[in-house]
């Protein structure tokens, strides 16, 4: 195709992202309405455990090994470096789960214990493949292997759980997805067996201990709540707060799509001092990331209670108070997620480790202040303010070696845009009540049109990039436009 590899490779992350996204609200409203809340609470919380517990079999050496291979030099030697500390760490990971058993009674007594064990065995080729092939700037290749892995994962779990497994089938499905996205990236794997000495180690080391405590970090803000929610409170609590935060996380799929495309890229400007071209990407990398996650905070504002009601049932608009406040998170996610990404990717992360520690801190403490008085509330709130803490902290650190900058006058648009939809929204349901799913839909539709096509004719620039983009994928870009 006549595109740039940053185009290109953003298109098809972003679709993949799409894919994923859309998998993922299908099948957790499918199974809200046949397993209930308080299986899938539980699942979550199985989910929760495996990520903490494959963040020690990881030990910071995937991000390692990503930024060593995107570098150039080397490959097959730090390819072969990174095989073996994984596998000798995934011995470690197990080893720590074998001696928390006793604690972990809800993973007992729902028997997915050896579940997990099973998942964080196959995690290890999966990550391994996954890593080396996005390192190597395969980055569409790495995006298709975690669409395979949420598809066969959800197929597989839909099947199991007709067939009446519960919460056994949702974690054979998980371990399902991850084999085989396994499989699809080593097929692309192109790295090799070599010798490595020990200034490989070293290398991998040196990076892999600042992005292993600011893996850490990331993990708590993703799961020290529903963890504690699930200790203080009830696997069904656990499940509102995850459909809650699954409702705000659209607002965050082209932030994600971007993260993905865009780390390797900056590894690289970064090694070739090119810092001028680091700054004009993180810049449009904020307007295309806001573009989506304005109007969908919103929307969310307006719509949030009942969406919750007709995608997953009436007892989780339990969650409507913990999702207004978790729509604010994923706006503040937008610049914590790209400002600690460029720190990584700048070979900065220990300066992401740093302004991340402090926010990890705050998260802890205010999770453990305020779920026991808020319940999911009190959790959506805690999440909300280190949220924002982490974002200015990573902005300050990355201004040290660039100009970090929003585009204002896109910004401004976007935000103009979002206000009108608001209003269209709230005429239509004022004129149509909201008392079904169809009408439902009809008004996210509405405001979404009338969101973009007003978008489209006060931004020019984002307007004139739409259309290039179309011209060269080769779609038709309709005449009204």
């Amino acid at each position: 195709m006549r595109i740039d590899p940053v185009q290109r490779q953003s298109v098809i992350s972003l679709a993949s992202t799409l894919g994923l996204t859309a998998i993922g609200f299908l099948s957790t409203m499918f199974f809200t309405h046949t397993v209930g809340l308080s299986i899938l609470g539980a699942y979550y919380l199985f989910f929760a455990y495996f990520s903490v517990f494959n963040l020690i079999g990881d030990g910071g050496f995937g991000g390692a090994a990503v930024k060593r291979i995107s570098e150039g030099e080397d490959q097959n030697a730090y390819f072969t470096a990174f095989c073996l500390l994984r596998v000798m760490l995934l011995a470690v990971s197990v080893g720590f789960l074998l001696i928390a058993r006793p604690y972990l009674t809800g993973l007992t007594e729902s028997g997915v214990f050896p579940w997990l064990i099973v998942a964080l065995a196959v995690s290890v080729f999966t990550n391994i493949a996954s890593n080396s092939v996005y390192g190597s700037g395969k980055v569409g290749v790495n995006q298709i292997g975690g669409l395979i892995d949420n598809l066969t994962r959800v197929v597989v779990q839909i099947v199991a759980v007709v067939l009446g497994y519960g919460i056994a089938g949702l974690a054979g499905g998980f371990v399902a997805g991850l084999l085989a996205s396994g499989l699809f990236n080593f097929r692309f794997l192109e790295l090799s067996p070599a010798r490595f000495g020990r200034s490989h180690i070293q290398s991998l080391f040196a990076f892999s201990f600042w992005t292993f405590l600011g893996s850490g970090g990331y993990l708590v803000f993703s799961y020290a709540d529903i963890i504690i929610i699930g200790y203080f409170m009830t696997e069904a609590d656990v499940g509102i707060y995850r459909v809650a935060l699954q409702l705000t996380s659209i607002a965050t799929f082209v932030t994600i799509a971007l993260h993905t495309t865009l780390y390797p890229k900056i590894s690289y400007w970064g090694k070739q001092d090119d810092l001028p071209s680091v700054e004009r990407a993180l810049a449009r990398a904020f307007t295309y990331s806001l573009l989506l996650a304005i109007p969908v905070v919103v929307g969310g504002w307006i719509l949030g209670e009942r969406l919750l009601y007709f995608f997953y049932t009436a007892s989780s608009t339990a969650g409507a108070g913990a999702l207004a406040l978790l729509l604010l998170v994923q706006v503040a996610h937008v610049f914590m997620f790209l400002q600690t990404m460029c720190l990584n990717a700048l070979d900065r992360p220990k300066d992401s480790f740093r302004v991340t520690a402090i926010a990890v801190a705050a998260n802890i403490g205010l999770n453990l202040l305020l779920i026991p008085a808020y319940g999911i509330v009190g959790a959506s709130a805690a999440t909300l303010v280190t949220m924002v803490l982490n974002a200015m902290l990573s902005r300050r650190a990355l201004s040290q070696s660039i100009r970090v900058r929003i585009e204002p006058r896109a910004v401004g648009n976007i935000v103009l845009a979002a206000l009108v939809m608001a209003a269209v929204i709230i005429a239509f349901s004022y004129f149509f009540p909201l008392t079904n799913v169809v009408l439902v839909l009809a008004v996210v539709a509405l405001g979404g049109l009338v969101y973009f096509l007003l978008l489209l004719r006060i931004d020019r620039g984002i307007h004139d990039e739409l259309t290039e983009l179309a011209g060269k994928l080769g779609i038709p870009w309709p005449g009204v436009l």
